[in-house]
């Protein structure tokens, strides 16, 4: 119990007042108020009671607002699940072998894993590698000089065939320092993939020496295997060039079948359950004989004690208990078109103490699908409960969550079973090797490919617009200049141009029709040549004009074997796209360091402009 005290005005306020009424002190405001408690006893036990004055206008009130109508008033006291569970045991890119999936990496390591890229600083890096092998095998003599001469290590000519070295000034002082120097350690691992010893063209090995340096060789094949994490040459890539994306499949056995799997359209970088659909019955993954016949699924029958689920803020129904601070429903603002936002507030207010959930550890790789519930009440009533979102798959009105979806267009039955994907939580993504900007370029009508990160064969990326500018100044400087022309009085006061020149790191797409596809256009992958305007074409000797190719391995797609390159047009929206190329790394269950290459595939940023323009007109500038 407590009371309000209020000080009240003695004489000597009243003397104040009198002297600020008659001018005697300046104005001012004065008051006091105190609020304390004053405990009348020394318990408070009546205090806590919260008792209730008038209990028969509480019992009509709740009679009328019709609380006594006992509908799902039980509290489930005692429920019994039954979970069949698979592993995910095939794979399959696109188009590719089937073979067992690799459980010692992360699933999506094997869906993006690349051939590494043999540059020169890997190069040499493995060339150190074995030599440091070498040192530790207990050899008669040292073959460092002998490895040196037969990996060596050259300088690249000053020509046109290699641009990408001399064009640049790091690359060729990379080259300069290792040439000579270092043991060319890619052209040893390409000799020892291929069958060969490592011994070969190597003069005077002793006989001793022999078996020491195979087992060196087959060290140092487990020490790069162990470093990247590559794939198998027969499996095939899953990254489709014209969609920008992996597509692969997978499967899992079943007592009705194999359940297939199928992604289409997985380009984040971080694969996940909803990157998944139910594939078509036609598309079943045919198990090569070779692999071992599939486990059985296993079905488990647990018994639990349902607990509520709870979350921060949620109402508490104990009296002096208050709610977690941090989370202010009164303060949420949402307008009548915020569905999703009511629906998580009426959940959180209205039906959070009806959800309750029933803990069973999964297995990654693994598919579960729920056979069904049986929950029995504080009244032991028992029902049956069976798995949500049943229907057909194509009913809007089916409820459904963490469900996937059946990638079939034919009306067919939902599938309800849950997956729970073999993925690393949150792999590491280093710097982008390559970065490739799909941009429309409305002045142009034209869609480019424009390489903003370039890798250069030392090693290391260059920004694309800096490496196009030394590549063109490199083109030049192989030519002589030719003396200029006398200065001549022109008559002439305009002048003409065909059209502009647009940077070489811009690479266009020219939209096509391909024969015999049911899409009505595809963007085709172009070319530019290279104008150089130092050089005037009549005078000897007269430069050739080759044709710019792309840098980056993203868009040099089919460039080797003269196959030509077609990107979807609705690929390369009005946003853009903006594809990359990076090392990513994930510690997986073990403790194994996964290291691979990778791409990726994010929306761009906006539309470009290139420059280009044809038929100029502009004045002569006076010498």
């Amino acid at each position: 119990m407590t009371s309000i005290v209020v000080a009240t005005a003695t004489f000597e306020d009243t003397q104040l007042v009198a002297r600020i009424m008659e001018k005697e002190m300046p104005p001012a405001l004065v008051g006091w108020n105190r609020l304390e408690g004053r405990p009348r006893r020394h318990e408070f036990d009546r205090s806590l009671r919260a008792e209730v004055r008038d209990p028969l206008w509480f019992l009509t009130r709740q009679w009328q607002l019709g609380e006594f109508i006992a509908n799902d008033a039980g509290t489930p006291a005692m429920a019994r699940v039954e979970i069949q569970t698979s592993r995910l045991d095939l794979f399959a890119p696109r188009n590719g072998v089937v073979s067992a999936i690799d459980e010692s990496a992360p699933l999506e390591a094997v869906v993006e894993r690349e051939a590494v890229p043999l540059d020169l600083n890997l190069r040499v890096r493995i060339g150190q590698q074995w030599l440091t092998l070498l040192s530790l095998a207990g050899l008669t003599r040292s073959y460092r000089a002998d490895y040196r001469t037969q990996y060596r290590i050259n300088l690249p000519t000053r020509d046109e065939a290699n641009a990408a070295v001399h064009a640049h000034e790091k690359s060729a002082q990379w080259y300069a320092a290792a040439a000579e120097r270092a043991v060319d350690g890619g052209a040893l691992l390409v000799h020892l993939r291929g069958g060969g010893a490592a011994t070969n063209g190597v003069v005077g090995v002793a006989a001793l020496d022999i078996p020491k340096i195979d087992q060196a060789a087959v060290d140092l094949l487990a020490w790069f295997a162990e470093l990247y994490f590559e794939p198998e040459a027969a499996t095939g890539p899953a990254w489709v060039p014209s969609a920008l994306e992996y597509q692969f499949r997978t499967s899992a056995p079943g007592t009705a079948g194999t359940s297939q799997l199928v992604a289409e359209e997985y380009k984040e970088g971080h694969l996940d359950w909803y990157n998944f659909d139910w594939d078509k019955p036609a598309n079943t993954l045919v198990r090569p004989p070779s692999l071992p016949a599939p486990a059985v699924p296993t079905s488990t029958t647990l018994e639990f004690i349902p607990a509520p689920i709870a979350f921060g803020g949620i109402p508490n129904e104990r009296w002096w208990e208050f709610e977690d601070r941090r989370v202010d429903f009164g303060n949420i603002d949402a307008s009548t078109t915020d569905l999703a936002k009511l629906l998580l507030i009426e959940f959180g207010l209205v039906y959070s103490n009806d959800w309750f959930i029933l803990p069973y550890p999964m297995d990654v790789g693994s598919l579960a699908a729920v056979q069904g519930v049986s929950v029995t009440n504080v009244f032991g009533e028992s029902f049956w409960i069976g798995a949500a979102g049943q229907g057909s798959d194509d009913d809007w009105q089916r409820w459904s969550l963490y469900n996937l979806s059946v990638a079939s267009t034919d009306t067919s039955a939902a599938r309800t079973e849950l997956l729970f994907p073999n993925t690393a939580a949150k792999p590491h993504e280093g710097e982008p090797l390559e970065v490739v900007h799909l941009v429309r370029d409305e002045m142009a009508n034209m869609v480019w490919g424009v390489e903003s990160r370039v890798p250069l064969p030392h090693g290391f990326s260059a920004p694309g617009a800096e490496t196009a500018r030394e590549t063109l100044a490199y083109a030049e400087s192989l030519y002589p200049v030719p003396p200029a022309p006398p200065a001549t009085a022109s008559v002439a006061k305009i002048t003409y141009r065909v059209s502009t020149e647009v940077p070489e790191h811009f690479i266009p797409f020219v939209p096509v029709h391909v024969p015999g596809s049911n899409r009505q256009v595809q963007l085709q992958r172009g070319s530019m040549l290279r104008v150089l305007e130092r050089i005037p074409a009549p005078l000897p000797p007269a430069p050739p004009h080759p044709r710019v190719e792309p840098q980056t391995s993203l868009l040099r797609a089919g460039l080797a074997s003269g196959t030509p390159y077609f990107i979807h047009e609705e690929e390369v929206p009005r946003a853009g796209r903006m594809v990359t190329r990076s090392f990513q790394r994930a510690r997986w269950q073990n403790g194994k360091v996964v290291l691979w290459l990778g791409r990726q595939s994010r929306t761009g940023r906006g539309e470009a402009s290139s420059g280009l323009a044809y038929d100029r007109i502009s004045p002569v500038e006076e010498p």
